[in-house]
């Protein structure tokens, strides 16, 4: 008899994770750097870029909670699999492609697939079932810091294979980079099968039902939905408006973006361990209200390096701290069991926040020729979602014992 696989430990599982978030959020993050000269190439307007990016966005969100319900029941290896084999098409499909239509859903649907696989709602599951409840927040911390790493790390260098080698040879060597790099970090991640309990046993669609008729739970999914918009808005454009300002340096905006993921390394961290300390609900008020703030802030300073260097390093400290914190919640409310597919529903929302985000960024910006109302918009949803994670009860649901027979 096969003896059974052990569980991989908690440091193991860390490193893997680290690594797979580093290039899945790393490789995504950079994208705003193809909007001009990909559209520039091509005879694009920038609303066309825009759209592929919102749609891959939306579809990462849509498939997020079927990847997720793959990871809990066959395990998070043959997840990140699939989700290597769709990143290389992907990147693929945006070198290769210039027919706008084609190139708008084969990008989206493809890294979209493909970031459903190998970002944070698939491997929650694992890290959560791994971790020690008393250090379940801090492990969560971790995993979002390694996906801010690859944005500090790899930005940069996608900037620098894009002018050195061109953007089409850039996806090439990206999607190099993804099969001996990622691709092994799956063999880390295998989990022994799932032993069930006996007696009544939840099922996937129980728990759903049970998430949305729970109030606290549709609050968290309403301020992940800011979170999404915020950062991708930000994300994409942010390059796009520096140069538009007369900021034409293409360093200021990789140092930018960069100083973003770095900042957010720390920011990350310490949230998940406030988590860990103070109520959840109040940490992710305090960074929704605080990222309006340096917004607003941002965009009533003069405008210069030191400003924008200001302005990302802020945004960092606050940019993916939310992501420990709302995983927190759903493990603290509805425990580990499907904790990949629930946290892929709450993502779901912030993914409809993202598509709106960098889609609305593109479209004003074709009909007003600037960002001003995005911003605007920006900093109301930063208030809104401030005020509706407040209320939020963290404490666990309180489950009917099930009848005798």
């Amino acid at each position: 008899m096969t003896p059974a696989r052990p569980a991989p430990s908690l440091k193991t599982v860390l490193l893997a994770t680290g690594v797979v978030l580093t290039l899945a959020m790393g490789v995504r993050h950079g994208f705003g750097f193809w909007l001009q000269p990909i559209s520039q190439a091509h005879g694009w307007t920038r609303e066309t870029f825009s759209l592929a990016l919102a749609l891959q966005n939306l579809l990462w969100g849509l498939f997020g909670p079927f990847a997720g319900m793959a990871a809990d029941r066959y395990g998070t290896a043959k997840v990140v699999v699939a989700g290597v084999a769709f990143y290389v098409a992907g990147l693929l499909w945006m070198a290769l492609v210039d027919q706008p239509a084609l190139f708008v859903i084969g990008a989206g649907t493809l890294i979209g697939a493909a970031m459903a696989c190998v970002g944070f709602g698939a491997v929650t599951g694992i890290i959560g079932r791994t971790a020690p409840e008393s250090r379940r927040s801090w492990a969560f911390g971790i995993s979002s810091a390694a996906g801010s790493f690859g944005q500090f790390i790899l930005m940069p260098l996608e900037q620098n294979l894009i002018s050195a080698t061109g953007w089409q040879h850039a996806f090439f060597l990206l999607a190099g980079l993804m099969v001996v790099l990622m691709l092994p970090m799956a063999w880390f991640l295998r989990e022994p099968p799932v032993q069930q309990a006996s007696g009544p046993q939840q099922s996937i669609g129980n728990a759903i039902q049970e998430a949305f008729a729970y109030k606290p739970f549709l609050l968290l999914v309403a301020g992940y939905f800011v979170c999404g918009f915020q950062v991708v808005f930000i994300g994409v454009h942010l390059p796009a408006y520096l140069k538009d300002k007369g900021m034409a340096d293409p360093n200021l905006a990789v140092m930018a973006l960069a100083l973003i993921g770095l900042f957010n390394i720390f920011g990350s961290y310490y949230a998940g361990k406030l988590g860990g300390m103070l109520p959840k609900r109040y940490v992710l008020s305090s960074i929704y209200i605080s990222r309006s703030v340096v917004i607003a802030l941002f965009l009533l300073a003069p405008l210069s390096s030191w400003s924008v260097y200001i302005f990302a390093a802020a945004m960092g400290i606050l940019w993916l701290s939310t992501v420990p914190l709302t995983n927190g919640v759903v493990a603290g409310i509805f425990g580990v069991k499907y904790l990949s597919m629930l946290s892929g529903i709450v993502f779901f929302s912030h993914q409809v926040g993202s598509f709106l985000g960098v889609w609305l960024g593109g479209y004003l910006f074709t009909k007003q020729g600037n960002y001003d109302m995005v911003w605007m918009i920006t900093i109301a949803l930063g208030v809104f979602a401030a005020m509706i994670n407040l209320p939020i009860n963290e404490k666990p649901i309180l489950r009917a014992a099930p009848a005798a027979a």
